[in-house]
């Protein structure tokens, strides 16, 4: 037998030490400052023999996702060019976007002689009726230019995601959302009342036509949230409205009643959050409401910049506690991680300084966040903490929803599960940003959600070595199959690993709608992938089967070979939810 030395070292108070450089894990992931990642598509020769990630340089499987070249359209003309030359040759297209953010495979066309059609020129105001409070846009304009434009017009996109580095055509296609139970709710794709999106056709019509979708068409539901398999949208129209401010706090309190609470604050405030945080037993709620334009306040939801250097060391320092850590050490860097945290102030009152709650700004300033892709390049001092240039901060993000009204329960089986054993949400969930919970409206899209139901967010480490395990991996996975199968859940399209979105597709009543208008749309498949057909139930599974395929995430484990059993971890029933399957370790072995 082995045993793995977990004892405490001068290396691992050395990890304590450079964690304590960047102020937080967690929350870097999601905000940093300055030099603007590359783009996801690189090729050898021009704009031929390329490749496609995403944003954050590694696809769930790992693979590398290759293509026979790239166009880049200017304008709708010569987009439709490029759906015709792809659609007349029959070969596979998939649509890239500026930073192409989604973790599952979504952009890529499938096999070496496939063609990538991106979006990032198509990144223009196409007309502002402030009169009708409309707004056009071109479906790679980035959400950051698009809230900006309409405030410069007097309007506001009602809510929005809270990253604002993604383009309006990639966050609708994959649901991407933001928190209210109010109104239409917190997903943008509710307020698209019109869209211009161009397929393939027969010869007879040149190969590729722009079909225009208007607020009373039926196939408006299929095309808002569509995973790209419909075509490329060029122009979206979305209903604003007057700009307005919000009114922001924050609010620390114990988990003791997060249970019952988390039924009702989304029927509280509108824009309602809130953020657990398990190892330290509390929970942060976001106390977030419209108030009078006249409102004083000019803050703005952001954080400062953060040095390359400092984030490349505190991925080292990350690195050396899961590896050689004990769960003293790494609750010990958690809790320290967890103050810093709470210093960095990611509201200001007036765009440079916090000066205390409430928080008041303009809709355009509050709603999202994000500088690291938008600054000048300064030669990687400054970079997205995800940049696959440096060796930063690599990670997980599981996005998953459970219907809200069993949101209760599935939070009280959590704190269960956090009650067996605290330590171990220490590593396994980041300290600083805990558990996300948002709330997301049933949607009339055939791909939204089917019913109300509370959106969760969780950020974890992922090892750069493929197969190796992380500090308490049980935790999450054992998470994510509550939420999943027990709870009845659905993963978010643009987020999670390969097992949740197995069988997902079913919980989808609306599924053989889409289905049909895919079907009339392109009816060769050219649009769709592998990973699309999978996850829309057409043809095999996400799954893949093979050895530590459940440490990657890539399967639940039905046997022991699909964790790491040569370093302690096998596959066993879950703690709290016995029918979960997680790779969980054992001390001695």
């Amino acid at each position: 037998k082995r045993k793995m030395k977990m004892t405490m070292s001068r290396v691992q108070k050395r990890a304590m030490e450079s964690l304590l450089v960047v102020v937080s894990l967690g929350v870097l992931l999601q905000l940093a400052g300055c030099s603007p990642p590359p783009d996801p598509v690189m090729c050898t020769h021009g704009t031929s023999n390329c490749t496609i990630t995403n944003t954050y340089g590694s696809f769930t499987d790992r693979t590398i996702c290759r293509a026979a070249k790239v166009t880049y359209p200017r304008t709708e003309q010569e987009l439709v060019a490029a759906v015709a030359a792809v659609a007349s040759t029959k070969q596979k297209v998939r649509v890239a976007t500026k930073h192409s953010h989604s973790i599952p495979k979504l952009a890529c066309p499938g096999g070496d002689d496939g063609t990538i059609i991106s979006t990032a020129q198509l990144n223009r105001t196409v007309r502002v009726d402030a009169a009708k409070r409309l707004m056009t846009v071109e479906s790679g304009m980035l959400l950051r230019d698009l809230v900006e434009a309409a405030a410069a017009a007097g309007l506001s996109l009602p809510h929005s995601p809270y990253w604002h580095g993604l383009t309006i055509g990639g966050l609708l296609s994959t649901g991407a959302h933001g928190s209210s139970l109010w109104g239409k709710g917190g997903a943008a794709h509710e307020y698209v009342v019109g869209l211009r999106i161009v397929t393939p056709a027969p010869a007879s019509q040149g190969f590729a036509v722009v079909r225009e979708l208007g607020a009373d068409h039926p196939d408006l539901d299929a095309a808002k949230v569509s995973l790209g398999v419909l075509g490329v949208i060029s122009h979206v129209t979305l209903a604003m409205q007057p700009l307005f401010k919000r009114s922001v706090t924050l609010v620390k309190r114990d988990d003791s009643d997060f249970q019952e609470q988390v039924a009702l604050w989304g029927h509280l405030h509108e824009y309602g959050d809130m953020t657990w945080l398990p190892h330290q037993g509390k929970v942060i709620y976001r106390q977030d409401d419209r108030v009078d334009v006249s409102t004083p306040g000019n803050g703005l939801y952001d954080l400062p910049l953060i040095r390359t250097r400092e984030l490349i060391d505190a991925r080292a320092a990350e690195e050396r506690l899961q590896e050689n850590g004990t769960d003293t050490a790494r609750c010990e860097a958690a809790q320290q991680q967890a103050a810093a945290s709470e210093r960095l102030n990611v509201f200001t009152n007036d765009g440079v300084s916090f000066t205390g709650y409430p928080v008041v700004g303009y809709q355009h300033r509050i709603q999202a966040f994000g500088t690291c892709f938008n600054s000048p390049e300064d030669g990687l001092l400054t970079s997205c903490a995800w940049d696959p240039r440096i060796r930063g901060f690599f990670n997980y993000n599981s996005g998953f929803s459970v219907p809200l009204s069993k949101a209760p329960a599935f939070v009280a089986d959590m704190q269960r599960l956090r009650n067996l054993n605290p330590d171990s949400f220490c590593s396994s969930v980041d300290p600083s940003i805990g558990v996300l919970l948002r709330y997301v409206k049933a949607s009339s899209a055939y791909l939204g959600k089917p019913e109300d139901s509370i959106g969760v967010d969780i950020i974890f480490y992922r090892s750069h070595t493929e197969g190796m395990p992380r500090a308490h991996a049980d935790v999450v996975d054992e998470i994510e199959q509550l939420a999943l199968h027990k709870y009845g859940g659905i993963p978010h399209w643009g987020k999670s690993r390969n097992f949740a979105f197995d069988g997902a597709i079913t919980k989808y009543p609306k599924v053989h709608e889409f289905l049909r208008v895919k079907d009339r749309y392109d009816p060769k498949g050219l649009f769709s992938n592998e990973w699309t057909d999978k996850v829309l139930g057409i043809n095999g599974s996400p799954n893949i089967i093979k050895k530590r395929c459940a440490i990657e995430g890539l399967c639940v484990c039905s046997n022991n070979s699909h964790c790491a059993p040569e370093q302690g971890y096998f596959c066993r029933p879950g703690k709290v939810y016995k029918e979960a399957r997680v790779c969980s370790f054992f001390k001695d072995y």
